[in-house]
């Protein structure tokens, strides 16, 4: 007998193929199986969408066979297929490429046999009993925020202070989801994947009764290798706990109990390729299908996070010391509950208050200075003390441009609108957009001038610096202080971070110089003194986005300093400005995140702005910049000419260059869509995408334009 199968398979969300493919098969396959098909000349991985009606007299010329399907692979779930379904639609992507790209890449080169192989490994059975030695003493916000997450049923916003103990409260509510069932499983997600393994540790301690086969991580620092079987053992509900970053939204989890997102308003968790999805506000719509598996499909007209969230089995809990906008509005309108913990473990009387933060008015202090001399005096003092000191500066390599004073030659790149960044410790000039790399030139490129010199300071240099600063500044023992380096070109070697990390926790490390990578997640213990050195970049940004991002990493960079109850009083946070009297570093005195939110909020209400407002970017790239632009206005002149679906409340504005506008050699512009109305945003994006198909193909713009489409864009 002939079956006819939906199948999609892996293709760009741009191609003339975008949508499933109709395949004949001689056995009716369920919904999810995986299957081998024939796509072209290539035989490529697919998922059975669905089981079609008889197709009639369909000539079996006209149509091609499943080669065959894997074998002892349970089929992926409803509840993914809808995950997947309702992220393809509402990103305005292709449903193959979205389902294939959350598949392990090895998963499609395995044969049959192999599968077999893999699929036979049994994880050893657990002990009915939990380990629960050396359990940790709640504090009372601990215990309230547990017992009022298990009263509700809601999405859960854990706003708690760094150093309070969130941690410990994800502990506690995966341990109860998995000791109430035998076959549940937990998802926790960080931003990124250097704090993996450090969460992953702490879970593994506290769940070492489970066996380490059943608490496995799932984010691209993995090899192919072991991400096949860490999704593996999910799929098949052996995983119990799974530990991941964005990607790990779309783990197969047939028994998905509980979703925690760690430091949810990282901007991490929004992907910025393909198809540029939000991994935090896929938790909160996976766990409302999880809940109600058997719910019509969800809509694309209303976002992940706003979907309201029936009394169910899955529940998602976010947490966050300074909480992304959209979710804090959440809480001020009961779509989210709200659990607050504002005190650090331990509380005033045996640790202290978060740092004191005190900022430093460099229009004060001498011109040209790159730390103040009361901060470096403070780092000197904590130093022969036998204390830590973190400084934070958001920029690395040497210094971010070299130059000649004589002609004005900077070090810009050739093949984009940027410039490279000269890194002293291999002599080279480096951009970190298209990553081209040439050697210091001996002279002046351009007039022959021996002179040049670098201008300004990244991370790099202002290690060598500190280092010149304190050249006369020992320990308490009399040896020389000593001085670390941590961003992504100290940490690219494998097992580089965590030993330098080792290092720190071991206090072989006086002063820790580094970028945003050190200043969040970490749990320091003798660190007292904080520095941000050069953060007012941020304060006028043109990107409305810029002032929640810079308040949430100095609170993170802030928490750092003073966990540990010996140092806890003596703790501080300095912040070096040219703009004291900015509101943003009045409410971080007080680390009162809820007055900058009300501030933040009431402007963006104003200006109808997310979470008041909704918006896109289509963005094209293409040799020359008037083709990009010329693209994207023709694009919206025909959607206004046609009068689309939902474009009486969106406005797209006229294409404009990016901020970084070439990119190896590759002109970029953008256009930004905005509506006051969600749903007549994706209204209008849905209708658009035809539009846009066509007007590519126009002969002024054929073969020379690519475009993609990005719903709530982080930057603008």
């Amino acid at each position: 007998m002939r079956y006819w199968l939906s199948i999609v398979v892996a293709t760009p969300a741009h191609s003339s193929v975008a949508g499933p493919l109709t395949y004949r098969s001689e056995w009716p396959l369920p919904p999810g199986s995986l299957v081998r098909v024939p796509l072209g000349k290539r035989e490529v991985l697919g998922v059975v969408w669905e089981l079609l009606p008889d197709s009639g007299d369909l000539p079996e010329s006209q149509s091609k066979a499943v080669l065959g399907a894997l074998d002892g692979l349970a089929p992926l779930s409803a509840t993914w297929r809808r995950l997947v379904g309702f992220t393809a639609s509402y990103y305005q992507r292709s449903l193959g490429e979205v389902a294939l790209a959350a598949l392990p890449p090895q998963l499609r080169e395995l044969s049959t046999v192999q599968l077999a192989r893999r699929l036979k490994r049994p994880v050893a059975p657990s002990p009915d009993t939990p380990n629960t030695t050396d359990l940790i003493a709640l504090s009372a916000e601990q215990e309230r925020a547990i017992a009022e997450f298990d009263a509700d049923t809601r999405p859960a916003l854990l706003f708690g202070a760094t150093g309070s103990g969130k941690t410990e409260v994800y502990l506690r509510a995966a341990a109860k989801v998995l000791a109430g069932d035998a076959s549940a499983q937990v998802l926790v997600m960080v931003p990124e994947i250097n704090l993996t393994p450090q969460l992953q540790a702490r879970f593994e301690e506290r769940f070492a009764h489970l066996g380490k086969a059943q608490v496995v991580a799932l984010h691209s620092g993995l090899t192919p290798a072991q991400r096949l079987k860490s999704w593996l053992a999910a799929h098949a509900g052996q995983a119990r706990l799974v530990l991941g970053t964005r990607m790990a939204i779309f783990a197969s989890l047939p028994n998905l109990r509980l979703i925690v997102v760690d430091e949810e308003h990282d901007p991490s968790y929004k992907q910025q390729e393909g198809a540029r999805y939000s991994a935090r506000d896929l938790a909160v719509y996976r766990a409302m299908i999880e809940s109600s598996p058997d719910a019509p499909a969800a809509s694309a007209d209303a976002r992940p996070e706003h979907e309201g969230k029936p009394a169910g089995i899955c529940r998602v809990l976010l947490g966050s010391a300074t909480p992304s906008l959209e979710s804090w509005q959440a809480t001020m309108v009961d779509r989210y509950q709200r659990l607050t913990m504002s005190e650090r473990i331990g509380g005033a009387e045996q640790q202290g208050s978060l740092p004191a933060v005190r900022l430093v008015d460099m229009n004060h202090q001498p011109k040209h200075c790159t730390i103040a001399p009361p901060l470096l005096d403070a780092i000197a003092q904590r130093i022969a003390r036998g204390e830590q000191s973190l400084i934070f500066l958001n920029r690395r390599g040497y210094a971010p441009v070299l130059a000649c004073h004589d002609c004005g030659w900077k070090s810009e790149c050739p093949h984009c609108s940027a410039f490279r960044v000269f890194h002293k410790i291999d002599r080279t000039l480096r951009c970190h957009h298209c990553g081209f790399t040439e050697r210091v030139p001996r002279a002046c490129p351009a007039c022959g001038n021996i002179d040049i010199a670098p201008v300004g300071k990244g991370t790099e240099r202002l290690e060598e610096h500190i280092a010149e600063l304190l050249a006369g500044v020992t320990r308490p023992d009399g040896s020389p202080l000593r001085i670390a380096r941590i961003d992504a070109d100290t940490t690219r070697l494998k097992g580089a971070l965590e030993s330098q990390l080792a290092s720190v926790h071991a206090r072989e490390v006086d002063v820790l110089v580094g970028t945003q990578m050190i200043a969040k997640g970490h749990d320091f213990r003798h660190i007292t003194l904080v520095a941000a050195i050069n953060p007012d970049g941020a304060l006028f940004s043109s990107d409305f986005r810029a002032p929640e991002r810079l308040f949430g990493l100095l609170m993170q960079a802030a928490g750092r300093a003073g966990r540990d109850a010996d140092h806890g009083e003596a703790s501080e946070m300095w912040v070096q400005t040219f703009h004291p009297q900015h509101p943003l570093f009045g409410a971080l005195k007080k680390h009162d995140y809820p007055t900058f939110a009300a501030q933040e909020l009431k402007e963006r209400e104003a200006a109808g702005m997310s979470p008041f407002g909704f918006s896109a970017l289509v963005r094209a790239e293409a040799r020359d910049q008037a083709v990009a632009q010329g693209f994207l206005n023709a694009a919206a002149a025909a959607a206004q000419a046609q009068q689309l679906p939902g474009i009486e409340a969106v406005t797209p504005y006229p294409a404009v260059p990016m901020t970084i506008q070439r990119v190896a050699n590759i002109e970029r512009a953008q256009m930004l869509v905005e509506s006051p109305s969600r749903a007549a945003l994706q209204r209008f994006l849905a209708a658009w995408q035809p539009l846009l198909h066509e007007t590519r193909r126009q002969a002024e713009f054929k073969s020379l334009v690519r475009w993609a489409i990005d719903v709530d864009p982080l930057a603008i």
